[in-house]
């Protein structure tokens, strides 16, 4: 009796779990009807149909949802394999992942670096988002991995922590009243510059502002760091930013009754990917991520 094929249990598994075949496909590098042909192979192996494809999105049968912890059995395994006959091997291929817009200032750069030393065959995408984005993209297999703020809340997403980022109430020193008075009086009288509801921040101030007894007057929401640290040296407003910053952008510090929280960051993955390059790149990522700001990032958003 034929048996089914490592390539066919890849192609299998990474339909179940990506959000449409076309996504699937992408991930290894087949075309759509590449795909659709080996998941068609291995029902005709296994004699059964593994997905249902009346609706407008295939989904599992009952004997594909039987099937995916066996399939993925076997592949783990053999990544195991794979890594024990070659500990050292370098990584091929392509590789997207994901970091927030604090990372991209950062310590992205250094990762890139190190991680095209180690691996120079492999191709690196990094897209730039806030959490919610990335995580969505992750759990729908569009992205290898990411460094997001906090732990997954998805079931289908593993987190490991590596590192925290630091942050500091800050304004222009020609703001008024920002010499005398502390964040929460100054949050009366000028707007928050802040980012939107989706970056991982949002937890960290609705806890600031809880713990503070503060309310916020007025709001400018934008999505990237530089620009909401470029306001709050144009005396925009008030605001947080890393604690690295303040100085480097000639800022005054505010103070606070109670400081801001670190923000801890980890390394996501989906559950179940053990493939060589999630192994690889995850120590790679805890010794890169350092959210002091080198003197040539600091140097550009002052600009």
């Amino acid at each position: 009796m034929p048996q089914p094929s490592i390539k066919q249990l890849e192609a299998f598994w990474w339909a179940a779990t990506c959000a449409n075949f076309a996504t699937a496909a992408e991930r290894v590098h087949l075309s759509v009807s590449s795909l659709s042909k080996r998941i068609a192979e291995l029902e005709a192996t296994l004699g059964q149909s593994l997905f249902d494809r009346s609706g407008h999105r295939a989904a599992l049968t009952e004997a594909g949802e039987r099937l995916l912890p066996a399939a993925l059995g076997v592949l783990n395994a053999m990544a195991a394999l794979g890594q024990t006959l070659d500990a050292r091997a370098e990584l091929t291929g392509h590789c997207r992942f994901g970091v927030g817009d604090l990372s991209a200032l950062t310590w992205l750069p250094a990762f890139v670096a190190a991680a095209r030393q180690a691996h120079p065959q492999l191709g690196l995408e990094p897209y730039v988002d806030v959490g919610g984005v990335l995580e969505r993209r992750l759990a729908d297999g569009e992205l290898d991995f990411a460094v997001i703020a906090g732990r997954s809340s998805r079931s289908e997403l593993l987190s490991q922590p590596v590192g925290a980022a630091h942050f500091a109430w800050a304004a222009a020193p020609s703001l008024p009243g920002a010499g005398r008075q502390d964040a929460v009086a100054l949050l009366q009288r000028h707007p928050l510059v802040t980012l939107p509801a989706g970056a991982g921040t949002t937890r960290l101030l609705d806890d600031w502002l809880l713990a503070n007894r503060a309310t916020v007057q007025e709001r400018i929401v934008c999505n990237s760091w530089g620009a909401v640290a470029g306001m709050l040296r144009q005396g925009v407003g008030v605001g947080f930013l890393p604690a690295y910053w303040v100085r480097a952008l000639n800022l005054r510090a505010v103070g606070a009754r109670t400081p801001l929280a670190p923000l801890h960051y980890a390394f996501q993955w989906r559950r179940g990917d053990a493939r060589a390059l999630i192994a690889a790149m995850q120590p790679l990522a805890q010794a890169q991520v350092d959210f002091s700001v080198a003197p040539g990032v600091a140097g550009a958003l002052s600009l």
